[in-house]
């Protein structure tokens, strides 16, 4: 382990940080470009096989960008399509993003560090970053946003934005991070590392989905179906919406996930493994008016809002049980990315599908700031030691999991990083760690 690194685990302030050498090398878990095509063939997949842990380069930052050191991480759906080179090898995006300069250059190797959620400490800062410093506690949002482009004066999320970890190199899961200064945002006080680094993409993902101006723009009232209640994104949406005045119907596939969801707060709790759907599952229209008739016996009406990311298998569900005027927003399809719907049930009832892809910066900070505040919480359930990422992956690959899956990087064990004890005793362990429970 460098200088470096354990005077970060040592707590060590901005002046001993800086008098340390940034090292050469670091372990990350990544793939391999000659690796692709080893699932060639292959019905199971298995992520394990694909997720190597050992030394990588460090690249030299940029102006705008700062040097990390990650004490956490957490696992997302982008890792295991990584893992899998699937729909395309995330190699192809490296090559092309080495193509657009030197700075670009350093991301084309045959190596890729993958991760998308992190939390750790500044280390280094180029000479563009002006409002964060070396030594500042920080979490890692997901998206490389181009502040010198138009479109991202706009929204944020433009053409050109990428996806840290899956689009661009030097991800999540190793011992440093080079990000840019616009993907740092204050850690929460009351968090510890792992628990910090569980949160922002998929809390960030579901709070522009359901609350920010781009998505569906949730209001009091409103009855929100949610897929997946206690999944990674689903986890979080319920808590936005139950936050935000809403009305969350979880849908989940056990009555060991229907208890959890109760237990987070949600009274309308629909277990799909007692909806009889039948050998067609969701897909049959009958399934669909089943559906509709017991969100209606839970709620007394029909959603305002469907909160959509498992695809082929639910979508056309999502469309038919949306109330008239409704609204349909999707942000991925984990189960098949074509869609078969009744579109009569679309133009005829005035329901409208939003796509929503990621979140801007500003979403990220307010995001970050209800998870400060105590008003959203961490739905990390289980911690993996870096050396074990492809078992992480894999558990995640394979549905074996509730809520968000953590990595511990250079942190030297479960429970560190707390800066505010007061504020976590007034939130309630039972609140932060539900899910690890």
């Amino acid at each position: 382990m460098s200088d470096l690194l354990e005077a970060v685990r040592a707590g060590a302030g901005p002046a001993d940080l800086l008098a340390c050498e940034l090292p050469t090398r670091f372990r990350a878990a990544h793939t391999l470009k000659d690796e692709v095509g080893i699932f060639d063939g292959e019905t199971d997949k298995d992520v394990r096989r694909s997720i190597h842990v050992g030394e990588v380069e460090m690249p030299e930052p940029a102006p705008d960008e700062a040097v990390v050191a990650v004490m956490a991480a957490a696992i997302n759906f982008n890792t295991i399509w990584s893992a899998i080179f699937e729909p395309i090898p995330t190699f192809a995006f490296l090559e092309k993003l080495g193509r657009t300069g030197p700075w670009g250059a350093r991301h084309d190797q045959p190596w890729h560090v993958l991760g998308s959620d992190a939390a750790g400490v500044v280390v280094r800062v180029g000479s563009g970053v002006r409002n964060y410093a070396v030594g500042d506690r920080v979490v890692i949002h997901a998206g490389v946003i181009d502040d010198q482009e138009p479109a991202s004066q706009e929204d944020g999320v433009s053409s050109h934005a990428l996806a840290w970890g899956y689009e661009n190199n030097f991800g999540a899961f190793g011992e440093f991070t080079v990000v840019k200064a616009n993907q740092l945002i204050r850690k929460p006080a009351h968090l510890t590392w792992e628990e910090a680094a569980a949160n922002t993409l998929c809390a960030g993902t579901a709070y522009r989905m359901l609350v920010g101006a781009h998505g569906a723009r949730m209001k009091q009232g409103d009855v929100v179906l949610v897929w997946g209640g206690t999944g990674g994104l689903g986890s979080y949406a319920v808590q936005l919406v139950k936050n935000g005045g809403g009305v969350p119907v979880a849908v989940v596939s056990s009555e060991e996930k229907a208890d959890l969801v109760r237990r987070q707060g949600c009274e309308h709790v629909i277990n799909r493994s007692e909806l009889e759907l039948g050998d067609e599952g969701l897909r049959h229209p009958k399934a669909w008016r089943r559906l509709g008739e017991r969100i209606r016996s839970l709620t007394g009406e029909d959603p305002h809002i469907v909160f959509e990311y498992l695809g082929a298998e639910t979508f056309g569900a999502s469309v038919y049980v949306a109330r008239r005027g409704g609204k349909i927003v999707t942000c991925g399809s984990s189960t098949g990315y074509r869609h078969e719907y009744d579109n009569r049930f679309l133009w005829m009832n005035i329901k409208s599908i939003v796509g929503s892809h990621g979140f801007n910066y500003l979403e990220a900070v307010e995001t970050n700031r209800l998870i400060g505040l105590g008003m959203i919480h961490p739905t990390l359930s289980t911690v993996y030691p870096l050396e074990e990422a492809g078992e992480a992956t894999r558990a995640v690959q394979t549905n074996q999991h509730v809520g968000k899956v953590g990595l511990l990087v250079a942190a030297e064990k479960e429970g560190l990083g707390i800066d505010n004890p007061a504020l976590r005793d007034r939130i309630g362990e039972e609140n932060l760690t539900l899910y690890r429970r």
